[in-house]
C-alpha cells in the first residue's frame, strides 16, 4: 500500500507500521492523519495480516499534532457565519477522531511500540491501541494542556480506562508533565519497558508472533469482546458472547485447536 507519511510492511503474518516523518519528529501533520486511518482500514481487510505493530521512524515516536497542521485549519474552515464556521471545526475534529479509533475498528490487535518522546497527540495514538511497549528512554505527556486547549481525539476518554485512578489521569491532563518509561509502567500506561529501542523492537516482534500463531477468529474475535466490555455493563458483555460464540464457536480452527495434542502446534487459515 503506498503512503506518504508511513510505510507498512507484512511478514510472517506480521504488519508494521511505522509513521514515517523522521525529520519532523514524526509530527502528525494532516497527511498522516489519512495515511493512518487508510492504512489500519487496508488492514483489517487484509487476512495475511494477523497483528500490527505500531512504531516511529528516528529519534522519537512522535512528537503529536503538526503544529503547522493546527494553524491551518482555520482558513480552512472559515465561513461568514459562525455557526459554519463551528459545524465545521466540529466535523474536522470528529474525523480527526476516527482516524485515532482506526485502531480500534482494525480488528487486528495493534502493539504500539514506543521509543523517545510521545506527546499530545501521540498519547491520543497510543490509547487507542490494545497494548502499549516502550523503550528505557520513552517518556509521555499530555501536552495540549500547554499550548491551551483540550485534548480532544481520544486521550481524555481511553486513558482513565487504562491506568489506575482517575487521580493520576487528571494530574497529567491538567499538569501536561512528562512521565518517563518506569512511571508509564508502573501506572499501567505501558506493558513493559525494554532496555533499548533493539530490544523493544525484538520484544514486540516476539509478542506479536505469539499472538499470530493463535486462531485469527477467534483473537478477531476476542478483540471485539474485549472492546465491547470496556464500554458497556456485565451483563451486556455476558449477553454479546454468548451471541457471539453460539454464531462463531464451532469453528473449524477449534476443531484444529482440539485435534492438535500436546506439543503439535496447530496450523490455521487466514
Amino acid at each position: 500500500m503506498q503512503l506518504d507519511t508511513l510505510t507498512l510492511s507484512i511478514q510472517d503474518h506480521i504488519a508494521t507500521v511505522r509513521l514515517n516523518r523522521p525529520d519532523k519528529a514524526n509530527a502528525m501533520n494532516a497527511v498522516m492523519w489519512q495515511d493512518i486511518r487508510r492504512a489500519f482500514d487496508w488492514l483489517d481487510g487484509q487476512p495475511e495480516a494477523r497483528v500490527a505493530v505500531l512504531a516511529g521512524e528516528g529519534k522519537h515516536f512522535t512528537a503529536g499534532i503538526d503544529l503547522q497542521m493546527m494553524m491551518g485549519i482555520a482558513p480552512q474552515i472559515e465561513d461568514p457565519c459562525d455557526g459554519r464556521t463551528r459545524e465545521s471545526l466540529r466535523r474536522v475534529i470528529l474525523d480527526m477522531q476516527d482516524t485515532l479509533t482506526s485502531l480500534e475498528r482494525c480488528r487486528k490487535p495493534v502493539l504500539a511500540a514506543i521509543h523517545g518522546a510521545c506527546v499530545g497527540g501521540g498519547i491520543d495514538l497510543i490509547c487507542a491501541a490494545d497494548m502499549r511497549y516502550c523503550s528505557a528512554d520513552a517518556y509521555f505527556s499530555i501536552k495540549e494542556i500547554d499550548i491551551g486547549m483540550v485534548a480532544d481525539v481520544g486521550t481524555l476518554q481511553r486513558l482513565p480506562k487504562l491506568i489506575g485512578g482517575q487521580g493520576m489521569v487528571r494530574e497529567l491532563a491538567y499538569t501536561g508533565r512528562r512521565v518517563e518509561a518506569a512511571e508509564a509502567r508502573d501506572i499501567g500506561l505501558v506493558n513493559r519497558v525494554f532496555d533499548n529501542r533493539e530490544a523493544l523492537q525484538a520484544g514486540v516482534r516476539d509478542i506479536a508472533a505469539s499472538i499470530a500463531s493463535k486462531s485469527p477468529l477467534s483473537i478477531r474475535g476476542t478483540k471485539e469482546q474485549l472492546n465491547y466490555a470496556r464500554d458497556h455493563a456485565v451483563a451486556d458483555g455476558l449477553n454479546y458472547i454468548a451471541t457471539w460464540n453460539a454464531a462463531m464457536l464451532m469453528s473449524e480452527d477449534l476443531s484444529k485447536a482440539m485435534m492438535a495434542g500436546k506439543g503439535a502446534a496447530p496450523q490455521f487459515r487466514d
